[in-house]
């Protein structure tokens, strides 16, 4: 069988090395320029090259999104940038303007293109084109059904990877092509900027009765307001990969390390169950007990079972669903000792039960026993931003383990 790439999202060094370390097979990342995050920490030149060297050395890829829909003036430094990716090792390009298409072409002719969900891949015509021109991948968009990504992946050249979101924040526009972040803020979301309108609560005013606003609902006719639950797909992972997926796509480059970390190990690990033996697989119903740690909307299988209505919607609030908090991460992990170096994330206190979460390993439990401070003085609670503590650990724990508390 054909093996599945996990690809996660990593909007700074620090959440590529969590995303790898926790199971992730690649990651895409933004440089500083020509990407649709600009509000995320993006790479520069030395993060990106440090990133690329920290996968490889594990047999993990970076692919960079260059997927902005430009204008004129965004061409200006293409040229150079796309040349400054193929010596940092970048193992792919993401596109979805046909114009930077023919620019990575001419540029850099031996580097990997993927289109992207902003290219609108809704057919099999579309990704055939797009293979014809040179393209290695295209990543489908969200709005198609099990159905119809069976017949693209049935209908285009074997050597055309087919790649798709399996999890994470839907968008309310087409494949993420969107003018409302622009008409209600000026920030253009086809270059980066969306300000997420859609996530905004909205009411009705006549304007012959300014001040009275009335509540806006959905009835059979169809969903008038933006705010969608997220795309959990961990359920479903025998129908992925039976409908040709061979990219598993996690959404979230705005998210945090520990969103990063908690939802690639759940996922690696039921397609580890799947791929060790097909016919007996079972879902394990803790993966999407793990899922719902990590901060998240109630959960969508989007358009891939059938056209979504107003039970994929959100009327009542744009908050997260947020049950546990990041509280620290291992720096350094003393075996003779048993003392964990540790970075604070968030408030923890002496005789908090915490869960100690182990890249590619299960989480185990104990409670926080003594901390002492960088000058070895006992201290009872960690109130500082990003303070080093040392704590004694239960069990060996690595690097980049997760210390997380309800």
């Amino acid at each position: 069988m054909k093996k599945i790439e996990l690809l996660a999202p990593a909007g700074n060094l620090e959440k590529l090395k969590m995303a790898i370390l926790f199971g992730a097979d690649a990651v895409y990342i933004g440089g500083q320029r020509f990407g649709l995050r600009a509000s995320a920490d993006n790479f520069s030149p030395e993060d990106m090259k440090q990133g690329v060297d920290f996968a490889h050395e594990r047999g993990c890829k970076v692919y960079v999104a260059v997927n902005i829909i430009p204008h004129n003036q965004d061409l200006i430094g293409l040229p150079e940038y796309i040349q400054q990716l193929d010596s940092l090792g970048a193992d792919a390009v993401i596109v979805s303007d046909p114009g930077v298409f023919t620019m990575v072409r001419s540029t850099a002719p031996g580097m990997e293109i993927h289109i992207s969900t902003q290219a609108n891949n809704t057919n099999y015509l579309s990704a055939k084109f797009w293979y014809g021109l040179g393209a290695k991948r295209v990543v489908v968009a969200r709005e198609l059904s099990f159905e119809e990504i069976s017949e693209m992946a049935a209908l285009t050249p074997e050597e055309l990877d087919i790649e798709a979101f399996i999890h994470g924040a839907m968008c309310i526009s087409y494949s993420g092509r969107c003018l409302l972040s622009n008409y209600m803020t000026g920030r253009d979301s086809n270059k980066g900027a969306c300000s997420h309108p859609c996530r905004w609560k909205y009411s009705l005013v006549e304007e012959k009765r300014p001040g009275e606003y009335y509540p806006v609902y959905e009835d059979e006719r169809g969903t008038y307001i933006f705010n969608s639950k997220d795309l959990c797909m961990i359920e479903h992972i025998p129908q992925l990969i039976a409908a040709g997926i061979f990219s598993f796509k996690i959404e979230g480059r705005m998210k945090s390390s520990f969103y990063v970390a908690t939802v690639v190990s759940a996922y690696r690990k039921a397609i580890d169950a799947y791929m060790s033996d097909p016919e007996n697989y079972t879902f394990d119903p803790q993966w999407l007990v793990e899922l719902s740690k990590a901060s998240h909307r109630e959960y969508t299988t989007g358009f891939y079972f059938n056209k979504t209505t107003e039970k994929d919607q959100i009327y009542h609030t744009s908050s997260y669903i947020r049950e546990y908090d990041f509280v620290g991460m291992v720096l350094e992990y003393d075996k003779e000792t048993g003392i964990a170096k540790i970075e604070q994330r968030n408030r923890m206190i002496v005789g908090d039960e915490i869960e100690v979460v182990i890249p590619r390993k299960d989480y185990f439990i104990q409670t926080i026993e003594a901390m002492k401070n960088e000058e070895g003085e006992s201290i009872r609670t960690a109130p500082h931003a990003q303070m080093t503590v040392y704590m004694p650990m239960k069990q060996e724990v690595l690097p980049f383990t997760i210390l997380r508390k309800k």
